[in-house]
């Protein structure tokens, strides 16, 4: 159904679509730097640190478990602070995530290995994890929203891509990061105490991230557009209610472009590192080019979605994933280092031109008083079924039935986007 209370954007407002894309970049790239540390370390560090007495196989996927902690506690993050949000403030719920956020990521860079501290270590990283899924759900600040609003009517399929540029940066500087590391450090350094590292950076960084948004949106200028525009807490009860429909959409748009997401990230770091004598490290040097890649499509997606729509840039997008995924099978076990280099950097560009858009979708679809808090949990959703348990389940289908497994795996995701994006007819903001 077309929803009329849409907001067209004003632009009398003394706050520019590209300051607040600034703090949208800012916050995006430093959730996704923290958030591919510890899924790099998932496939490198944490099954001979936290499950040594497990088979490599077994241990990545008890690591990859863990993994998906985060995403089941988003949307608990999020409900609990738009409470906190409703009751003392926006500023008091950023500032609260920020602790969280950093007790988390900074007890992980500390946490003793099983040697040390048996079961219990387990146990605290996948308390530390939760907190970390907790925390990126508080972060929500609702500059997507905002910027989505106040973007000029023919240009917010760019605008809606600025954000999306998080993750390649993001992945980027934590995978070359990481090769930095396993080239300059022998194997025992790097996992007594090397890997810890990037996690004080991403704690560094997320402190720095968050207070900036924290400056920000506590302007006298952001908080009266905030305000104006009824990017405030509702009730979620009601919001389910009424909109669980457009939650659910929401959720499987994007399905193709998240389910990729993982499946050209995290699971070939993965399957290589367990079936392939390559090094590692050179291998997150091919992911970061095809990061590269990556944010050039992310760019081109805004000019494609502003010239044809981004319902038809994402279908587009979903079936080109699916011909992509026939060939999972050929270039990662059949083509040697060729194909799985191919597999990366293919992947990469397609998820960048996918990825651009898949942000977002039906955010048009809330009513006005509704779409603050069901543009967050649309978010969450779609994290959650599309991409949380993606690395555990694509490494386990492909070692119990093949590769040929993951080409099923995605052309379901494909599947959900398509079937999405047609009962979803409303024009996307």
């Amino acid at each position: 159904m077309q929803n009329s209370d849409v907001i067209s954007p004003t632009h009398d407002s003394a706050v520019a679509p590209s300051e607040i894309a600034v703090g949208v970049i800012i916050g995006r790239a430093s959730e996704y730097f923290d958030f591919f540390v510890y899924a790099i370390a998932s496939v490198l560090v944490f099954p001979k640190v936290f499950f040594p007495g497990h088979s490599p196989l077994s241990g990545t996927l008890y690591a990859f478990l863990i993994f998906s902690f985060a995403f089941v506690a988003r949307p608990i993050g999020t409900a609990v602070f738009m409470w906190v949000q409703k009751r003392f403030g926006r500023e008091i719920k950023l500032t609260l995530a920020l602790l969280v956020l950093g007790v988390s990521t900074a007890g992980i860079a500390f946490l003793p290995g099983y040697e040390a501290m048996g079961f219990v270590s387990i146990v605290m990283l996948s308390l530390f994890r939760i907190g970390q899924g907790i925390a990126l759900g508080g972060s929500w600040d609702g500059l997507p929203s905002l910027l989505a609003l106040n973007a000029p009517a023919r240009k917010r399929g760019w605008y809606a891509m600025l954000g999306q540029l998080g993750a390649p940066l993001g992945f980027a500087i934590a995978a070359g990061l990481f090769s930095y590391l396993l080239a300059s450090l022998s194997s025992k350094d790097f996992l007594e105490w090397g890997w810890r590292y990037p996690f004080y950076v991403a704690f560094a960084i997320n402190v720095v991230a968050l207070f900036a948004r924290l400056r920000l949106v506590s302007t006298d200028e952001y908080s009266r557009l905030l305000e104006q525009r009824d990017l405030q807490p509702a009730s979620i009860t009601e919001l389910l209610r009424i909109h669980s429909k457009t939650l659910i959409i929401g959720a499987l748009a994007g399905l193709a472009s998240y389910a990729l997401f993982h499946v050209v990230t995290v699971f070939p770091l993965s399957w290589i590192a367990l079936y392939s004598q390559r090094s590692v490290s050179d291998v997150l040097i091919i992911q970061v080019i095809g990061a590269s890649l990556g944010a050039a499509g992310i760019v081109i997606s805004g000019l494609l979605a502003d010239r044809f729509g981004r319902r038809m840039t994402l279908g587009a997008l979903a079936c080109l994933i699916a011909a992509f995924s026939l060939c999972v099978p050929w270039l990662l076990n059949g083509s040697g280092n060729t194909g799985q280099n191919t597999f990366i950097l293919v992947g990469f560009t397609l998820l960048g031109f996918s990825y651009g858009q898949a942000s977002g979708v039906v955010t048009s679809n809330f009513l006005r008083s509704y779409r603050y808090t069901g543009a967050a949990l649309t978010s969450d959703l779609t994290w959650l079924v599309g991409a949380g348990f993606a690395p555990l389940v694509a490494l386990w289908l492909s070692t119990q039935f093949g590769l040929i497994s993951v080409t099923f795996y995605l052309l379901s995701g494909v599947i959900c986007t398509l079937a999405a994006l047609l009962i979803n007819r409303t024009k996307s903001s």
